[in-house]
């Protein structure tokens, strides 16, 4: 091949196009670099910054912190997030449930569209060689896919992992951007009210587990708020924004709620006035009375749902938590997916603390499934997410010390020489299942110890 390319190479028309081609070359060069001298530069001073300079410290080092809305953990606060951990499995466990995991990540398109205006916050991620993917944003929806996938019928799951939100922070008050949820769902046929007045109990047994016993869990139903919303003459393809106004009444007054209705969903300020006179009662048996024997009770959604209540409520009674439980008709819950009960724990600040607000919330979600299905199969689903981060900052203040190491045995010696005996010892408790560490000093010295003693048996 080589000797074939030199012969070619030396016929007079292959020289004479290489000289033309070079001579091109050669000129292109000298103007470019003609150019190149000739063109001012744009700040000779100051060279052009990176477009993405990234976090830079002193000295042009990179800043060490972690990302807005995320923390390290230490061993003493990885301890008391242990010891929660393993009283909720505990409570999970106690009704039976199993456990799965789902991947951090999902496909975009599962994602959108099931959170209402919340859906501003899932954190989208670039095209990943074709797959458009999103960090997920609870465990409800994966899960609602994972039911659909594996075509299962009946299921008590819980689930234990990490979502995302692109969210405001607030560190001190347990709000952060990448935090754990605690999740325990029913799918499947099951008697009316019977799972959802279990997530009641579920929530007030993990509360009472962790020493925290000044709560509220307030319960609603979808159908009741959509029968008010009719009742009071909001259209129906409003539901859903007014709902999620409705939402907000927890952290604002009437006045703001109403405000953004009228100014912002649109809503004509007489039918939001209807509304307020509703959503701010608060009651048991005898706040249910009062709205079945009202004109709403005639509305078909509304006494629907009531029926509903009216269950859930004794039944709560005979789980011994109804002293907990506070049907608010403030509680709207703004997620989409929602149809028929909803849930909120909150709990009651201690002294004169701010209280940190919302520490589960949940409810039932009939269509979710049947998104995802062939044909739209449906599988009714109820269930409750603990927002354990919220709980972490209440104990991490209420534990003062807690133990980071499960050690039962320290293999030490006070004599040099003896590293290999120890060794030989730590071996064998290792392999009889004990929890040993040999100590980091060459030699400890026990004269001190020893002195100590004697002084407390003189006494």
């Amino acid at each position: 091949m080589l000797t074939f390319a030199r012969a070619v190479f030396k016929q007079p028309c292959v020289k004479q196009v290489y000289r033309m081609t070079s001579n091109i070359t050669d000129n292109t060069v000298d103007e470019l670099q003609k150019l190149k001298v000739d063109e001012p530069c744009p700040n000779p001073k100051k060279p052009s910054a990176d477009p993405k300079p990234g976090n830079k410290g002193k000295g042009g080092k990179v800043a060490l912190k972690c990302p807005k809305g995320m923390r390290d953990y230490t061993p003493d606060q990885m301890a008391v997030r242990e010891l929660v951990f393993g009283k909720i499995k505990k409570c999970f466990k106690r009704h039976g449930a199993v456990q799965i995991d789902t991947p951090v990540m999902e496909l975009k398109e599962i994602l959108t569209g099931k959170y209402g205006e919340d859906s501003k916050l899932i954190y989208e991620l670039e095209d990943q060689g074709g797959e458009i993917l999103a960090l997920r944003y609870d465990l409800t929806v994966p899960f609602a896919r994972y039911v659909a996938m594996k075509k299962i019928k009946n299921i008590k799951r819980y689930q234990i992992a990490r979502v995302y939100r692109r969210d405001n922070p607030a560190m001190t008050k347990g709000r952060y951007r990448e935090f754990y949820q605690c999740d325990i769902d029913f799918a499947g046929e099951y008697e009316r009210m019977l799972t959802d007045t279990e997530c009641v109990k579920l929530v007030c047994d993990i509360l009472k587990e962790l020493d925290m016993n000044n709560f509220t869990v307030k319960v609603n139903h979808r159908k009741i708020l959509d029968g008010i919303f009719e009742y009071c003459g909001v259209p129906e393809k409003d539901f859903r924004p007014i709902c999620s106004a409705v939402d907000k009444l927890d952290k604002e007054s009437w006045e703001a709620v109403k405000k953004e209705m009228v100014e912002v969903k649109g809503l004509d300020p007489e039918v939001a006035d209807k509304i307020g006179v509703l959503v701010q009662k608060k009651g048991q048996f005898e706040l249910i009375d009062e709205l079945e024997k009202s004109d709403l009770g005639a509305n078909k959604s509304a006494a629907e749902g009531l029926s509903d209540m009216r269950l859930l409520l004794e039944y709560c009674e005979l789980f011994g938590c109804l002293d907990h439980v506070s049907f608010d008709l403030s509680l709207a819950r703004g997620l989409d997916y929602y149809t028929g009960t909803i849930y909120e724990a909150i709990l009651a600040p201690e002294g004169r603390g701010e209280g940190v607000g919302s520490v589960a919330g949940g409810g039932r979600y009939d269509e979710l499934v049947g998104m995802f299905a062939p044909k739209g199969r449906s599988i009714p689903c109820v269930g409750i997410s603990v927002g354990i981060e919220r709980l972490f900052s209440i104990m991490e203040k209420k534990m003062q010390q807690c133990r980071t190491s499960s050690i039962q045995v320290l293999v030490a010696s006070g004599q040099k020489g003896l590293l290999k005996e120890r060794m030989k010892l730590l071996n064998m408790l290792w392999d009889n299942d004990v929890n040993a560490r040999c100590s980091t000093k060459l030699t400890l010295n026990f004269s001190h110890s020893s002195n100590m003693l004697k002084r407390k048996e003189s006494r």
